[in-house]
């Protein structure tokens, strides 16, 4: 299990390792706000339907051969990022980001499940979405450290060491048995019954729980790509522009601070009931929204430091119990799928920030769009605080039937002991 969480770990750092430089690159190739839109956003596009063709494809395919190739192409789109000499070659290392960590973040889940026991599930599901957290923060914290105190070649220097990261995760990957059953020996039928039948590509959410996981799993991890991707994609420039800082490491922290330290706050021992603690994290994770908002028009930047934190907290929770109730909701066959679902309603939330932000651009500042977007996130907070009110007894009906079974005896055979006492 460690061995893959680390591939995980290196593969996030890479996802968001690019954040700090969007300045950089907008400097240099003369680009507009728009085509730095543009940039984020095509991440985000290629993602989404690479992890749900992927995600429904996967297993047929081989999850550490899938896995293989994801590594691959994110070591590509480094070393094109590295060598890049025009703006076309920029855009396409994001595309090939997207491809790479659509192709790689549900894959991952179901190989690290395959990797664990049945006893370990609940537990390997936590440590991947704490890892993807720190991974995702570490990324331009990194980035944001090299650029800033280095001083050398600072569109360059950066992708050497993301180079060397995400060839220890493919080293790792390596060094890990694949347990795929259309991989074993005797299986060969079966591989090329799986290789020739297609598979439909499906969201796969089981009926019984669709209502529930739509609203208090799916909705929960939306709004938080949301709220972080706003963070992600426009912290850099509103860190200059209105906080009015020229520390490069200061966005890269900023994210540190969000994304290691919600994963970080995942592990506090505080609020432990599943559902309130879901309820806690997506309030704080708005109250947070609107301090960073806020900051904006004061000026302050330990208003914007402490605003991120409260975020962060916000956001550890919220991933952490969505992430738990998308693998416990469905039954064990169900659980891949749901978890790719899961992962796709995230990532979707990556492009509302991109596209709102820049369809508000044309009728107010930054500043106030970011007001809009967090007032219509805030009116799916209030939604899913309402139906926490019917999830609650779902849930609670559900463990005490779960809790019954488990306690009622095993029948013993009317034979022996048993069967003198049946008589």
């Amino acid at each position: 299990m460690k061995r893959m969480l680390w591939v995980i770990l290196m593969m996030s750092i890479g996802a968001t390792f690019t954040s700090p430089l969007f300045p950089l690159y907008q400097e240099r190739y003369q680009l507009t706000s728009l085509q730095i839109t543009i940039l984020f956003a095509v991440y985000a596009l290629f993602l989404l339907p690479s992890l749900l063709i992927v995600g429904s494809r996967g297993s047929g395919w081989g999850l550490k051969r899938v896995l293989r190739a994801s590594i691959w192409i994110s070591i590509l789109a480094t070393l094109l990022f590295m060598t890049s000499q025009q703006a076309w070659m920029v855009y396409a290392a994001r595309i090939l980001e997207g491809v790479a960590y659509g192709t790689f973040t549900g894959t991952a889940v179901a190989f690290l499940l395959k990797q664990s026991s049945k006893e370990q599930a609940k537990k390997a599901i936590t440590l991947s979405g704490i890892t993807v957290s720190v991974g995702f923060g570490l990324g331009p914290a990194m980035t944001g450290l090299v650029i800033q105190y280095l001083h050398f070649m600072p569109l360059r220097v950066p992708f050497w060491l993301l180079t060397l990261l995400l060839a220890s995760a493919w080293i790792g990957l390596e060094t890990l048995k694949d347990q795929d059953f259309m991989t074993k020996k005797g299986h060969a039928k079966a591989a090329k019954t799986a290789k020739t039948v297609p598979v439909p590509i499906s969201l796969g959410v089981p009926d019984p729980i669709r209502s529930h996981f739509w609203s208090f799993s799916a909705l929960p991890i939306f709004t938080l790509f949301t709220l972080n991707g706003i963070i992600l994609s426009l912290i850099p420039s509103f860190v200059k522009s209105v906080i009015h800082t020229s520390n490069l490491s200061v966005s890269g922290l900023l994210i540190l601070l969000l994304l290691g330290g919600g994963a970080l706050m995942q592990l506090a021992p505080i609020v432990k009931q599943p559902v309130n603690r879901l309820r806690f994290g997506i309030l704080l994770l708005s109250v947070g929204a609107w301090l960073v908002v806020f900051s904006g028009s004061t000026g302050s930047i330990s208003l914007l430091w402490f605003g991120v934190l409260i975020q962060a907290i916000g956001s550890g929770w919220t991933f952490q119990i969505s992430l738990q109730l998308a693998g416990e909701l469905p039954d064990l066959d169900a659980r891949p799928k749901v978890i790719t679902t899961f992962y796709l309603a995230g990532y979707s939330g990556f492009i509302v920030p991109i596209v709102g932000t820049g369809a508000l651009s044309y009728f107010f500042d930054l500043h106030v769009s970011l007001i809009v977007l967090n007032i219509l996130a805030s009116l799916l907070v209030l939604y899913m605080l309402a139906y926490s009110v019917r999830f609650a007894r779902y849930y609670h009906n559900r463990k005490a039937v779960a809790a019954e079974g488990q306690s009622l005896p095993v029948p013993k055979s009317p034979s022996g002991k048993a069967a003198a006492e049946q008589s």
